[in-house]
């Protein structure tokens, strides 16, 4: 071979091995493996339901009467102060009374004129009679004055109940309390103009105290009269007990609940409009055992939620949709979905997908052991949570 062909076929390969390293660099490299995520799972069993539900209520009068003038007119004096004690018969509010005094005075008069017609008519009958006896007049003549006598006598009894009805309304323009209590509300001032009828002020009667709350339209039907109730004073904390004595027939326009009525011993109970939480025994499930997840371990999917269930012989977790009963605390009460044994992962649930493989996350200070091993704890046992890696 010549000096030249030998040149030339170096150089040929030198093109053939550049040509080979171009097109190893533009070739993509494989794409890294996706890391395992430490993630850290509870064993799902059942433990006793431990919270009951409360309900915020509130100290009522068990008669709350609302008071206003039976007349109308303009107040002109209101004695009553929010919060006051009063006794039956202690004057609350004045009405301006010279409109019914001059009726009065006018029904008075007429009452007068009445009895003075009424006396005429009864002088004249028996000066008729004395001249039937003689037969002067004629019979029709005597009954003419009779007819006239019996209708002085009913415009005098006319007269007579008007002044009564007058004089009545004069005295209602004094607004006086029926019954011993305490002033819970004041609906109208002096110098207001008021129909009759309208509240004035209102009364929370001495005697019977209820608590009042309202529950929601699902456990309405739960509590029936004449069951306990368990009352816990916001202020002081005092339990009482007490007995449901009325269950709402409809529901609140606004709010859809059904409202309650508890009476408690009116000598234990808190002062009027005090705060209490209720506890209705017929809606405590405590000690009921139940399946409780936290509530990490819960996750959005479409219209309901979900878990994620791992695979201990794949390492692989699921998606698992559950039905969240009720809440625990700061548990979720899981009605349907998993059964008990099953492992659930409780931490990092929104960086999981369907089918991923994971590892038992291990606490470095925990003794070497199998991963899997850490997570089946006792039923219901959480292991602790900890961040994805």
């Amino acid at each position: 071979m010549t000096a030249s062909s030998a040149y030339s076929a170096f150089r040929h390969a030198g093109v053939l091995l550049l040509a080979a390293l171009a097109l190893a660099g533009c070739s993509r490299p494989p794409a890294p493996e996706e890391p395992l995520r430490a993630v850290k799972v509870m064993t799902v069993g059942t433990s006793a339901y431990g919270t009951e539900p409360e309900y915020a209520g509130e100290v009522r009068a068990r008669v709350e009467s609302r008071l206003g003038f039976r007349v109308a007119g303009k107040i002109t004096r209101r004695q009553a102060e929010l919060g006051q004690p009063v006794k039956a018969g202690q004057a609350l509010a004045q009405l301006d009374p010279q409109d019914y005094r001059l009726a009065a005075d006018a029904a008075r008069a007429q009452q007068a004129a009445a009895l003075t017609n009424r006396d005429l008519a009864r002088a004249d009958l028996q000066r008729y009679r004395g001249l039937r006896e003689q037969n002067f007049i004629s019979a029709a003549e005597l009954e003419r004055r009779e007819s006239t006598h019996k209708a002085a006598q009913a415009q005098l009894e006319q007269a007579q109940a008007q002044l009564a009805t007058q004089g009545n309304q004069a005295q209602y323009t004094t607004l006086v309390a029926d019954v011993p209590g305490i002033i819970t509300a004041i609906e109208a001032e002096p110098g207001q103009v008021v129909s009759a009828g309208t509240t004035v002020v209102r009364i929370a009667q001495d005697g019977a105290r209820d608590v009042v709350f309202s529950v929601p339209e699902d456990r309405a039907g739960l509590v029936k009269t004449g069951s306990a109730v368990a009352v816990r004073g916001w202020a002081d904390g005092k339990e009482m007990e007490g007995q449901v004595r009325e269950v709402a027939a409809s529901a609140d326009a606004v709010t859809r609940t059904y409202q309650i009525k508890v009476a408690i011993d009116a000598a234990t109970a808190p002062a009027l409009g005090a705060t209490v939480y209720a506890r209705p025994r017929a809606l405590s499930h405590s000690g009921a055992p139940v399946m409780k997840l936290p509530t990490s371990a819960l996750r959005q999917e479409g219209k309901g939620s979900a878990v994620w269930v791992l695979d201990k012989s794949t390492m692989t977790v699921r998606s698992q949709p559950v039905q969240v009963s009720t809440a625990d605390g700061n548990e979720a009460v899981i009605g349907s979905g998993l059964e008990p044994g099953a492992l659930v992962v409780v931490a990092g649930v929104h960086v999981l997908s369907p089918g991923q493989k994971v590892t038992i996350y291990r606490d470095k200070t925990a003794a070497p052991g199998p991963a899997v091993q850490e997570a089946v704890n006792a039923p219901g046992t959480v292991t602790p949570v900890s961040a994805p890696r």
